[in-house]
């Protein structure tokens, strides 16, 4: 994954944010709305893509594009940089390849120590028996 060409291919919106904020809110356009297109990414190969695709499959719309806001700040150009760096992060845990397990055999000592405590257990049960005369 090139970030660089990533990033020249995402698309940038800016429109009008909701809620209060008096004046500011009606006269400026500070929402930033990112849209990328997965199948069309020329910086991703498919084997990316796909696995892109499962792992963002919630976020995406029907047309496997991935579509993020951001109106946390009044300017334009910091919810620009808020929203890229956002999906530069999405982007790269949804391509990482996760780590096969390893299977693993429990240790000698544990086993050992299981069956001692057994032992005891059983001695302190035949302890409280009556005895046989």
């Amino acid at each position: 994954m090139d970030a660089e060409k990533i990033i020249t291919e995402l698309q940038y919106k800016a429109v009008r944010s909701s809620g209060a904020g008096g004046q500011n809110v009606n006269k400026v356009s500070s929402k930033v709305m990112l849209q990328f297109d997965i199948n069309a990414s020329q910086a991703l190969e498919d084997e990316e893509k796909t696995r892109a695709i499962k792992n963002l499959l919630p976020r995406l719309t029907s047309e496997q594009i991935l579509i993020l806001n951001c109106d946390e700040d009044r300017s334009q150009l910091k919810n620009k940089e808020i929203v890229t760096k956002r999906f530069l992060e999405i982007i790269t845990k949804s391509l990482l390849v996760p780590k096969k397990r390893k299977p693993t055999r429990v240790p000698r000592a544990v086993i050992e120590k299981r069956i001692k405590e057994k032992r005891s257990q059983s001695e302190i049960k035949q302890s409280r028996k009556r005895p046989e005369l």
